[in-house]
């Protein structure tokens, strides 16, 4: 199977996603915008605690064994996380209070980067330790 038609339905997902999150709606909604962040955020919140136990387990704090799995999927998650935020900050037209989301896209990328410093310490730690 080739990759491209893959790359392309990606590509095709991603601007659906900017034209959904760019409408216009009531402040006090649950828009796709809010609905976007908060998924967001609870992948970015997964990928810190992630990274938080593979890091921590990786020093022999907490049990032995290979816990890269857990490093490389707290990597996955904080990048996901970032990503979707920076979607939703950039589609939104408006400030705080809008209904576009646009300050859980900031948290969304501050979380996304703590979980990427957390598993990249992680895939590190485990790296050496090997």
């Amino acid at each position: 199977m080739s990759v491209r038609p893959l790359l392309i339905a990606s590509l095709w997902e991603v601007f659906a996603l900017a034209d959904v999150l760019a409408q216009p709606v009531g402040a006090y909604d649950l828009t796709s915008g809010r609905l976007w962040s908060v998924i967001a955020g609870v992948t970015g919140l997964v990928g810190v605690v992630m990274g938080g136990l593979a890091l921590a387990r990786s020093t022999g704090r907490f049990g032995t064994g290979p816990w890269r799995r857990g490093a490389i999927m707290a990597l996955v998650a904080g990048l996901a996380s970032m990503v979707i935020g920076a979607l939703v900050v950039a589609a939104a037209k408006g400030g705080p209070g809008t209904g576009y989301g646009i300050v859980g896209g900031y948290v969304d990328l501050a979380v996304g980067l703590i979980a990427l410093v957390l598993g990249g310490l992680a895939a590190a730690r485990t790296r050496h330790t090997a």
